[in-house]
């Protein structure tokens, strides 16, 4: 996604001559872990792209969007190799992370040396140098934040209505690792002490289905207060949004870093109840913004999640700064300025 912003951005378009090759070997969310021949195919395509344009177009810089381990990253090594090989200069992006834990292995430790070597670096987060610290001096690391567009629901619709009952929104695929089930760990908690709220799970099928999540909720007796929409896109997630009193995304997933789903809560002024995952703490402003709780800790999850629906004014008012704190810092136009600073700085 922050890739085509970057792709259709007229602030870059006004400041550089830049020509754009789309490195992904699956077309579609489905294609991926299957048709491997059809793959290979597309990634010498790939390959033969990327050389022509090194030796014709000749870029000053080349940027690449890399991913830290895995598959990925061994598709995506030949790639920086090949810019190095050229004498040209490599900016890499990092959108994940895990270079850390892998940088203990041999063969990795090898091949991260030869990529990070006169290379520079953005990150989304100053909580994220770590992850390279072993490679890559601070002096060489720039720091860029995700944006995202203002969408004109907000704009419309903002600020929200007050609910006689108060609504909290998850919004993830239906993955373990994203929390799901330490939220409704925390609600169970807060049903027990009589409190009244509805939670709305909005995401797609992952390692938990929907079958397995209903049982879930049935087992907790949460089946009348928590209800799953599926899948939402466009107007129909905004309209959820519009309509909730708070967020909560208790992650603990290994490679979270900059979730974009915050920016989309802050946006429509929703206060925040997350972890210290990734860059999370730079976005959160704990007490102000939200709150940032321990991973996997229902229990403070409860307690935060109480505050929010005991103190719906104290809320508000932290929506109210999440918002401008999103207009300041987390809009689409903020980003793509800052990505053009940096680029030209380099």
């Amino acid at each position: 996604m922050v890739g085509q912003y970057i792709k259709d951005s007229k602030v870059v378009e006004d400041n550089f001559y830049a020509r754009f090759i789309d490195l992904s070997t699956s077309l579609t969310i489905d294609e991926i872990g299957k048709n491997p021949i059809i793959k290979i195919t597309r990634y010498v395509k790939i390959i033969f792209k990327i050389v022509s344009d090194l030796i014709y177009f000749q870029p000053n810089i080349v940027y690449l969007a890399i991913t830290a381990k895995g598959i990925g990253f061994c598709k995506d090594f030949p790639i920086a190799l090949l810019v190095k090989l050229f004498g040209k200069k490599l900016v890499l992006h990092y959108h994940n992370k895990g270079v850390a834990n892998y940088q203990d292995k041999p063969l990795y430790n090898r091949l991260y040396k030869i990529l990070f070597k006169n290379s520079k670096v953005i990150l989304l987060s100053k909580n994220l140098y770590s992850d390279i610290s072993k490679y890559v001096t601070k002096e060489n690391v720039f720091f860029c934040p995700n944006g995202i567009p203002v969408e004109e629901y907000s704009k419309n619709n903002y600020p929200l209505p007050k609910n006689s009952t108060p609504q909290l929104l998850f919004l993830s695929n239906l993955i373990e690792s994203k929390g799901i089930y330490i939220l409704l760990e925390a609600l169970e908690i807060l049903k027990n002490q009589g409190l009244k709220f509805h939670c709305n799970l909005i995401g797609g099928e992952g390692d938990i289905s929907n079958n397995q999540l209903n049982i879930r909720l049935k087992n907790q007796k949460l089946d009348n207060c928590v209800t799953y929409l599926g899948k939402k896109y466009n107007d129909e997630k905004w309209s959820v949004f519009l309509s909730s009193d708070a967020f909560v995304f208790p992650t603990y997933y290994h490679n979270e870093c900059f979730p974009l789903v915050l920016l989309e809560a802050m946006m429509f002024g929703l206060p925040i109840i997350s972890t210290c995952e990734g860059g999370i703490p730079e976005i959160i402003n704990h007490h102000e913004t939200g709150f940032i709780v321990e991973r996997q800790n229902s229990i403070e999850l409860a307690e935060r999640i109480k505050f929010i629906i005991e103190n719906p004014e104290l809320a508000k008012q932290m929506g109210k700064k999440a918002r401008n704190q999103f207009l300041q810092s987390f809009t689409l136009e903020v980003f793509e300025n800052n990505l053009v600073n940096i680029l030209n700085q380099i």
